[in-house]
């Protein structure tokens, strides 16, 4: 008998062209390497956005049953800080319909290609089992965007959050998804499912959304997203992130609260955008924990019912928690 053949991992470069295990030619981490080989390099981070890596029995376990069910989690892909902290308390953030965006935003990590119609139609399945096997209560789902497809992937969204449901009835199900290029029946085939929470992110202030984000997306056009959702099923809360860091001003993130506000958004974070790679955007500063908290109290004024503000919050940080209203002194 022929001793089995181990095959050798090949290490993409970021920023390199490659084909993946699904046979998607796509962009590693999103952003091509600059001609020339022009970068910004990555700044040293603060004491505060120091984390201690922690791979305990529960880290390991997440990570085994995201990996045999074949799930891709936004943790791993975006290189999400607190993936640590996460996992090792039973949690995490399943992305949908792949791991290869059709955009190619500046400050993400998430790999960029065409997956031309391509989706894996037992994920609800896979899906369902997983939130039983960790034992969720709160489960957050999110995607890539899939503007491949006719719809978006917005019914792939509610098969798979119904038969999370079928199979987890007291699971809350938060979804964070694309915008699906403001096609508002896409939206609201997400919505009419049975979800606790409606998020999709702005990510910057106005004046910053190009470069930050992908051309194909825009401030407007999530605003109006989110105030569709609102408007369609009042009862859904609706979400949204900001990153700071990217040379934004105080007067433009009161303005991004109003904004939001001004639509019926009810939860907003806030977070520290973090540099992926030399080839994503620079940071241009890092925000104070006191800063921080200073606009988390700006949104509560401003009459949200949750602001989650810190350099380490991402959209899905703490989500649970939030919905409980227990998230202060983050």
């Amino acid at each position: 008998m022929k001793p089995e053949q181990i095959i050798p991992t090949v290490q993409v470069e970021s920023g390199t062209k490659f084909v993946n295990d699904k046979g998607i030619t796509a962009i590693k981490n999103g952003i091509k390497a600059s001609a020339g080989g022009q970068h910004a390099p990555i700044q040293r981070k603060p004491s505060w956005l120091r984390i201690k890596a922690s791979h305990g029995t529960k880290y390991k376990e997440v990570k085994s049953t995201v990996h045999e069910h074949k799930l891709s989690t936004v943790c791993e892909e975006a290189m999400c800080p607190n993936i640590n902290e996460c996992w090792s308390s039973g949690t995490a953030t399943i992305m949908l319909m792949g791991e290869t965006c059709t955009r190619a935003c500046r400050f993400c990590a998430v790999n960029t290609g065409n997956p031309k119609g391509w989706l894996d139609h037992d994920e609800p399945e896979h899906t369902a089992n997983s939130v039983k096997l960790m034992n969720l209560k709160y489960l957050v789902l999110t995607s890539v965007n899939r503007d491949d497809l006719p719809d978006g992937g917005a019914g792939h969204y509610a098969a798979v959050v119904q038969r999370v449901k079928d199979e987890n009835p007291d699971t809350d199900v938060e979804v964070l998804t694309p915008d699906f290029l403001g096609v508002m029946s896409d939206v609201e085939t997400v919505v009419d499912s049975p979800i606790t929470v409606f998020a999709q992110n702005v990510e910057t202030v106005r004046r910053l959304t190009h470069p930050v984000r992908d051309p194909r997306a825009s401030y407007e056009q999530t605003l109006a997203v989110l105030a569709h959702a609102k408007k369609y099923r009042p009862e859904v809360l609706t979400k949204t992130s900001l990153m700071l860091g990217l040379g934004e001003t105080e007067d433009e993130i009161l303005e991004t609260l109003d904004d939001l506000r001004g639509i019926g958004v009810d939860i907003v974070t806030f977070g520290q955008y973090l540099q992926p790679t030399v080839n994503h955007l620079p940071i241009e500063r890092y925000v104070t924990p006191e800063e921080f908290e200073k606009y988390r109290q700006w949104g509560l004024d401003k009459g949200f019912l949750e602001v989650v503000s810190g350099a380490l919050v991402r959209s899905s940080y703490r989500a649970e928690q939030v919905l409980q209203k227990n998230n202060v002194g983050l």
